[in-house]
């Protein structure tokens, strides 16, 4: 693929999903905080409850019945393509950088040495099948204790995450984690809440009144989405941090550990708009519970690279290896030399030839096309180190 398409590609996809997310966050919190500040009033049937908001300027008034109210209004939102848009853009992301390019993100030899095919067939797979057995989960007599089916639930996103990282490497195993995550929120949307508040104005139309099951089924998947929500967030970002995947061993502990810190602001926030006071400890717990995935990303940090590196090593001529050791390799090694750098950027090593065949492609967008390595040129790369860097890259 060429790589001014691909990187604009990627940019717009990338900008959509974002844009979609917030949207879809943003409405998600707002009804959550809705539903916890909604208060009975004397003027109102005892099924309808009320709360008063102002916002720009504006005051606003906004009822819910506890069913559905006594007829069809003229005039009804649907809150869907935020999700749904979401997951698709999610989806042609992944697609588009971790599938198309999985020899650079997503396969790593050391784990499994896995054909780019194989690759995108576990990820997409194991998405599938990650909504399947959760929506199983709900439906089956565990989902009638919700205490019971959310601990049965988070012991199944860890194993789900320790399987992504027998797989993957670090970045696509949280990635994949992440995504399986966010089909679950959009799955509920897509296919349970919707659903059920279809099968309620159906039920209205026809004079009837609706039957309760399906709005506690879609509070339910509600309130999960609530509390996945700001997990997922931080499995998307943490693809762009190299220590929170350097170590596959720690992958399942932080993936735990970031479920708990999420839930548990969300339980403030929670207990908060429902006028239940502030559960000033449940920031406790959460900061708790970063710190500990951070100490154990520390602790268990990558380990030396292997000597030596058959197969694609002779593929990197002596004058390539100089130039890329000599200009990139002193940020972009385990131990970066480079004051202030902890971790390479973006878990990229440069240090010995198999790595630099591995990132031909990422060294060919970012030094010969875009010039966007070194940063500010700082290891001063010259125009003739380029050009051999060309004249490699464009036969690969």
């Amino acid at each position: 693929m060429d790589p001014y398409l691909w990187e604009w590609g990627s940019l717009l996809l990338r900008w959509l999903h974002v844009v979609a997310a917030m949207a879809w966050i943003g409405s998600s919190f707002f009804f959550m905080h809705l539903d916890a500040s909604l208060r009975a009033r004397q003027d109102l049937p005892p099924e309808v409850k009320s709360a008063w908001q102002v916002h720009g300027g504006g005051f606003y008034e906004m009822r819910k019945w506890a069913v559905a109210p006594p007829g069809m209004p003229d005039h009804l939102t649907w809150h869907k393509w935020q999700a749904y848009w979401t997951w698709i853009s999610g989806a042609l992301l992944l697609a588009w950088i971790y599938y198309a390019q999985s020899e650079l993100y997503l396969i790593d030899p050391e784990v499994r040495d896995l054909s780019p095919l194989a690759a995108a067939a576990f990820g997409a797979g194991g998405i599938v099948l990650g909504w399947l057995v959760y929506d199983g989960l709900c439906r089956s007599p565990l989902g009638r204790n919700d205490a019971a089916l959310l601990a049965v639930l988070f012991a199944y996103v860890v194993l789900v995450s320790a399987g992504f990282a027998a797989l993957y490497s670090g970045r696509g195993a949280l990635l994949h984690t992440g995504a399986v995550l966010a089909t679950i929120m959009t799955g509920n949307v897509f296919l349970v809440i919707i659903p059920n508040q279809r099968k309620a104005v159906a039920q209205l139309l026809r004079g009837e009144t609706p039957d309760p099951r399906y709005g506690l089924e879609g509070k339910q998947r509600s309130t999960h989405n609530n509390y996945i929500t700001l997990p997922v967030v931080f499995l998307m970002l943490a693809n762009h941090y190299p220590l929170t995947w350097a170590s596959q061993a720690a992958i399942p502990a932080v993936v735990a550990l970031t479920l708990v810190a999420g839930a548990l602001v969300r339980v403030f926030y929670n207990l908060r708009h429902a006028g239940r006071g502030n559960a000033w400890w449940a920031w406790g717990g959460a900061a708790a519970a970063i710190a500990a995935a951070a100490f154990l990303t520390i602790r268990l940090g990558p380990a030396d690279p292997a000597a030596e590196w058959p197969t694609q090593a002779a593929m990197v001529p002596p004058a390539v290896e100089e130039i890329v050791v000599g200009r990139c390799a002193m940020c972009h090694m385990p131990a970066p030399a480079w004051a202030g750098l902890g971790m390479p950027p973006k878990g990229v090593v440069l240090d010995h030839p198999e790595a630099i065949a591995r990132q031909a492609y990422a060294i060919r967008l970012h030094a010969v096309l875009t010039h966007a390595m070194p940063p500010g040129n700082i290891t001063g790369m010259t125009a003739e180190e380029r050009r051999v860097l060309a004249a490699w890259t464009a036969g690969r």
